[in-house]
């Protein structure tokens, strides 16, 4: 499939392969995911449309239904009606599946409904691959599993698939479940980076991510109207520039240097006519992605400005700022309070050493040296 018969490859499969891990992030294309690449299939299989469902088993309405360029009236006819319905579904993983023959096997008269919608609509010339994920198929339909149905149709006028169409879209399904994989946690990764920004921003701190080359790659409301007041710092292109050459210095050696975490650092940016700012620099590791180097996460408040106690006791966000795991950041949760190590682990119903372990780590990673530092380091977040 790769290659044809005179050794040259099939670039046919080549820019469907593209289309397929391009589109399944919308930050890729622009587009929306899978679209792209369905058209794509549907053209690679000389079909009419290319269909993919992700649902999880037991409901009723699919969580993704996209055909592009099909009739609206039937898509909606089905995802509301006619899939709850549809038969043509648990086929054996990643093997693709002709819609008539699997039909065949069943009894004549059974999903009658399904039958005549689909020979109504002409395009029942079908094949299909499900792909499984998240355990066991024998498991509870609450259980975390879905499954990823692609479906490739032609009109009735038109001539069936082949065996050869068969084998062509068989040797796609491995990349099919890969992609569909990637497409899982990146859903997952930007929903998680939609609420780490919402939790900054709703406890009035400004959030900027730099890459390597100081280039801006995220930032929050908050940020943008720091960054809109120019004073202090400013978008020079797509680079964050610190009017005191001493914060620029600092900057590029945090991002240089790359430490993984190791700690943070913070400093001051005197802004006589909007008010100072207290910026906290927190090392991301992008080692993958940066050949060695950091990126980096700069969290800016006012040190004037109250924003409550909830900011140094919230747990998730400690961990994401100050680069803890989830048990160091309840720990230092609790501390914040002003307990003792002793009641703290008490509270949290842990063992002493257990939080003497623990601590060790918060002050390695916030660079403190001692509790009632931790304290403080934990209010100043507040305000």
């Amino acid at each position: 499939m790769y290659w044809d018969m005179g050794g040259a490859i099939d670039e046919g499969f080549s820019d469907l392969l593209a289309r397929l891990y391009a589109g399944v992030s919308p930050g890729v294309t622009g587009e929306q995911p899978w679209r792209a690449f369905l058209e794509a299939l549907a053209r690679w299989m000389e079909a009419s449309f290319a269909t993919l469902i992700i649902t999880a088993p037991g409901k009723r309405q699919p969580a993704t239904f996209l055909t592009p360029g099909s009739d609206a009236d039937f898509d909606a006819a089905y995802t509301e009606t006619l899939f709850a319905e549809d038969p043509f579904q648990g086929l054996s993983d990643g093997v693709v599946t002709s819609y008539a023959e699997f039909m065949a096997d069943l009894p004549e008269g059974a999903f009658a409904t399904y039958r005549r919608a689909m020979a109504e609509s002409g395009f029942d010339r079908v094949l299909g691959i499900d792909l499984h994920f998240g355990g066991s198929r024998a498991g509870r339909p609450d259980d975390g599993r879905y499954e990823a149905r692609f479906r490739i149709s032609r009109h009735n006028s038109l001539p069936d698939f082949t065996r050869e169409e068969r084998a062509r879209l068989q040797a796609l399904a491995q990349h099919l479940r890969i992609a569909v994989t990637l497409f899982e946690k990146l859903q997952f990764a930007g929903a998680e980076h939609g609420m780490f920004h919402a939790t900054a921003q709703g406890l009035g701190l400004a959030l900027l991510v730099l890459d390597r080359n100081r280039r801006i790659v995220s930032s929050n409301a908050l940020a943008e109207s720091l960054l809109a007041q120019d004073e202090g710092f400013r978008r020079r292109g797509e680079e964050l520039a610190f009017a005191d050459g001493a914060h620029q210095r600092l900057v590029g050696e945090l991002l240089a240097d790359g430490r993984r975490g190791g700690g943070l650092t913070r400093f001051r940016i005197e802004r006589p006519g909007h008010g100072d700012l207290v910026v906290t620099a927190r090392p991301l590791d992008l080692s993958a992605i940066h050949a060695g180097t950091g990126a980096l996460a700069l969290f800016l408040a006012s040190p004037h400005r109250q924003q409550g106690p909830e900011s140094r006791k919230d747990p998730a966000l400690l961990r994401e700022l100050l680069g803890l795991t989830m048990a160091e950041a309840r720990l230092a949760s609790v501390l914040a309070e002003g307990m003792s190590l002793v009641e703290a682990a008490r509270a949290l119903g842990i063992a002493h050493n257990t939080a003497k372990v623990q601590l060790r780590a918060v002050f390695a990673k916030t660079g403190v040296h001692r509790q009632a530092q931790l304290v403080a380091l934990l209010a100043s977040l507040a305000g």
